[in-house]
């Protein structure tokens, strides 16, 4: 969380004052000394720019499925049709390895 919340130019206040706590509670949650609620959590993870999953070490990647476009998508895809989704899967694989080609090829 400390990387985020600098890399976002926030201070420990600062992120206390968005979060409507004191300074203090923040420090502890870097310092795993205190779990945020999950709302607490979730308000952090959007305000530093990362996931509520990389916040709890779930992951390593700070910003994996952050884009919420992205993850709406995603979605979106999970809850069609089994034969629907792999038909869309199958798609989004050959464009991406044709993305990845002319990137080769530019080489």
């Amino acid at each position: 969380m400390v990387e985020c919340r600098e890399a976002k130019g926030l201070s420990q206040k600062e992120l206390a004052k968005l979060l409507n706590t004191s300074y203090s509670v923040v420090g502890k949650y870097e310092r795993d000394e205190m779990q945020p609620s999950i709302e607490a959590a979730r308000k952090i993870a959007k305000l530093v720019g990362t996931t509520v999953g990389y916040l709890l070490g779930e992951t390593e990647q700070e910003n994996i499925l952050k884009d919420p476009d992205m993850l709406k998508r995603l979605n979106e895809i999970e809850k069609m049709e089994k034969e629907d989704k792999n038909h869309i899967l199958y798609t989004i694989d050959g464009l991406i390895r044709s993305v990845k080609l002319r990137n080769i090829a530019a080489l």
